[in-house]
């Protein structure tokens, strides 16, 4: 099971790449201007030869720096000796998500008739779109996010659902060893119900499918109920949880 978790944990990482990254002891510190958790932290992914006191205060600084808050993404592989330490130092948890999977052969595909875009290409056009589905307005994050997004060193497939000439849903796969990554799916509070994000889902797979991927992979918030119903339709199973430790710095 270990061995499944670190590979999935390795294609979220590939799928979604930081402005800019660190390498520290064999700890990666990930700096996105806090667009996100999971840029915007310190990944725990190799053995260390410092003291984890030291360590842990070498990240706040360089996350003082950044003038964003100093983040420590917790997963299963990771020691557990770390998550009590942080929490000792005032760390809360935030963000607790489930990673879950799908083989393509208990996939549950959704007829329908509504009409999915899919490009194999991360326009600008599409990049703007999703900024405004889900509410980005800082400058500076309009400046970094698309860079990021340019910066995704795997084949993509984008998705995008129009009414009347403007992008009112969308959805990002992103295919790495024969697994398919499921992000960016978002609709307008407008057009919810009308299952535009299934339908994304459901196009999404089959363009894995069609490009060599046996299985799906995807993060949804503990909490996020819909969502879950959602993905647990199309045939996806729960694997692991994960999740953040943030402290708030002056």
């Amino acid at each position: 099971m270990n061995d499944y978790i670190k590979k999935i944990d390795e294609l979220s990482f590939n799928a979604w790449p930081s402005h800019k990254t660190e390498l520290y002891d064999g700890w990666i510190l990930r700096y996105s201007s806090n667009y996100t958790h999971r840029t915007n932290c310190v990944n725990l992914i190799g053995q260390s030869s410092l003291p984890l006191s030291q360590k842990v205060a070498f990240c706040e600084n360089e996350y003082k720096m950044e003038k964003t808050p100093c983040i420590f993404k917790i997963s299963p592989l990771i020691d557990k000796e770390v998550d009590k330490y942080l929490e000792s130092q005032g760390y809360c948890i935030e963000h607790i998500t489930d990673n879950m999977t799908l083989s393509f052969q208990n996939f549950i595909s959704f007829p329908n008739d509504i009409d999915v875009i899919l490009e194999n290409e991360l326009t600008d056009e599409w990049i703007n779109n999703l900024l405004h589905l889900n509410g980005t307005t800082d400058p500076n994050l309009k400046k970094i996010v698309p860079y990021m997004y340019h910066s995704i060193p795997k084949p993509t497939v984008s998705a995008s659902i129009y009414q009347g000439g403007v992008m009112v849903a969308s959805g990002l796969g992103i295919l790495d060893r024969e697994h398919i990554g499921i992000y960016a799916i978002y609709v307008h509070q407008d057009y919810r119900r009308r299952h535009y994000a299934h339908a994304i889902c459901d196009a999404l797979i089959h363009a894995g499918m069609q490009r060599g991927a046996v299985h799906a992979y995807l993060q949804v918030v503990k909490d996020n109920t819909p969502a879950r119903t959602l993905y647990e339709s199309l045939g996806f199973k729960y694997l692991y949880t994960y999740w953040f430790r943030t402290k708030y710095m002056l």
